[in-house]
């Protein structure tokens, strides 16, 4: 197990290291509807990457957190940050060893990162009347985007069974419907609040 992480690190790191100096946009499900973030609280960037999401979350006012298993991502989004004047909390995580905490955050963000086992653990590190932005690959797909082994895709409608008794706010998976060369294609995005 300790071999497969320090691989699965050193493959993120190499892939950031890499990586334009600049982050990506932040994912769509956070974009389209950050309308519903709470005007104060604790937020997590879940496996963030170079931390489009967290730079999203820290603008908007929220206390954020921002992990992943990549060094050299959370450096870089450190770095970001500060050249920001932004305050994000980053840290180098092995998710699956350390996920988060229950009842921790108030926000949590999980995208392009499915690892079917962390979902019981992100259900109980949202506070009463917290939210959730998910979203990832889909098996259905209109291009070579995102991982190739489809253990890391979603199944159809899977992301509306991943956590249950949460109310569902938003949701979208266009599959292979209508015009293909439109829309939000390969992919499905979740927006989810615990019942208080």
């Amino acid at each position: 197990m300790a071999d497969k992480n320090i691989s699965t690190q050193e493959k993120w790191d190499t892939i950031y290291s890499s990586a334009e100096k600049q982050p990506k946009i932040a994912s769509e499900v956070l974009r389209e509807n950050q309308h519903l973030l709470p005007a104060s609280g604790k937020a997590l960037d879940f496996a963030c990457g170079l931390g489009a999401n967290a730079l999203l979350l820290a603008a908007q006012g929220l206390e954020t957190h921002a992990w992943d298993i990549s060094e050299v991502a959370v450096a870089r989004l450190a770095e970001e940050a500060e050249a920001r004047g932004l305050h994000i909390h980053t840290e180098a995580r092995d998710l699956v060893a350390q996920p988060p905490q229950p009842e921790s955050f108030d926000v949590i963000v999980s995208c392009h990162f499915l690892e079917r086992p962390l979902n019981p653990h992100l259900l109980a590190a949202l506070r009463p009347g917290g939210l959730l932005f998910y979203q990832t690959f889909t098996l259905e797909r209109v291009d070579g985007a995102g991982p190739q082994n489809p253990e890391f895709r979603l199944h159809e409608n899977e992301l509306l069974t991943m956590f249950p008794g949460l109310r569902v706010l938003v949701y979208r998976e266009e599959g292979l419907v209508g015009d293909t060369q439109r829309g939000f294609r390969s992919r499905a995005m979740l927006v989810a609040q615990k019942r208080s």
